[in-house]
């Protein structure tokens, strides 16, 4: 029996999803993961960044990838399944590639909670709406909306996975001294990696057309946005490097100070 799209709780998810997004704009710090453990007070138990960034991310491929092999349509058929396809690649990728490459700090447990389960209710929300709601006719994929936002998915995704390249070399093993990254797209904004995510889920807003898609992108740029604003800011560039060159911060195109070199 085919299942039927339930727009209220569609609609509702994605108001959710924008309103967390909303929320993080009001809090005075970022959350106390990565480098920001040193301003933030970390407490409570921690696990290694690897099994942390794993065990976070996880859910949101699984979730998103079985709803997508659970369908008899090929990947590329209708423009939902392939769209659903864009998304399950970005937590492959975070989940079984970027966890095992990560040199972060110790992720709190709390924190790793709290992210599962977004990625679980988010990963749900998006394959739902892709394989159960969307009614994109075959022409979609012709259409400007969904080339540009493809285009700007893989080209965010790309300046993401080249940017964490950069940040994984910025130090030698078992070094701790904060250094400015430098190349790619580090040359003119603070939070390249940020950056990079922002525009691949404003793609993936446009490509998607779609109140989920939509509520994802504004959430990315609320969540991601604000911490690297704060990075940039308030803890680590202004006080630590004052009154050097001039470099933008990724934080919804605002404009602070920060040094150009190391």
């Amino acid at each position: 029996m085919p299942v039927r799209c339930a727009q209220s709780p569609m609609l509702a998810g994605s108001a959710t999803v924008a309103t967390l997004g909303a929320l993080t704009l009001y809090l005075t710090k970022p959350f106390s993961y990565g480098k920001h453990m040193e301003i933030s007070a970390p407490g409570g138990t921690c696990l290694p960044a690897r099994t942390a960034w794993f065990l976070q991310e996880l859910p949101a491929f699984v979730v998103s990838a079985g709803i997508l092999a659970w369908q008899p349509r090929s990947l590329f058929g209708p423009p939902g399944t392939f769209l659903l396809g864009l998304f399950c690649a970005h937590y492959f990728h975070r989940t079984f590639i970027y966890s095992l490459l990560t040199r972060g700090r110790p992720f709190p447990v709390v924190f790793l909670f709290r992210g599962s389960i977004f990625c679980v209710g988010n990963g749900f929300l998006q394959a739902y709406y892709l394989i159960y709601c969307a009614e994109y006719s075959e022409e979609w994929y012709t259409d400007i909306r969904f080339r540009a936002g493809v285009f700007l998915f893989i080209l965010g995704m790309g300046i993401n996975i080249h940017s964490d390249y950069i940040l994984r070399h910025l130090r030698k093993p078992g070094e701790i001294t904060y250094r400015i990254p430098q190349g790619g797209l580090f040359t003119y904004v603070s939070g390249a990696n940020y950056l990079g995510e922002i525009i691949e889920w404003i793609g993936y807003a446009l490509a998607t057309w779609s109140p989920p898609g939509l509520a994802f992108a504004f959430f990315s740029l609320c969540f991601l946005g604000q911490r690297a604003f704060h990075h940039h800011s308030n803890n680590f560039i202004c006080k630590c490097f004052p009154g050097r060159e001039n470099r933008a911060c990724s934080a919804g195109g605002l404009l602070e100070v920060l040094p150009q070199d190391v």
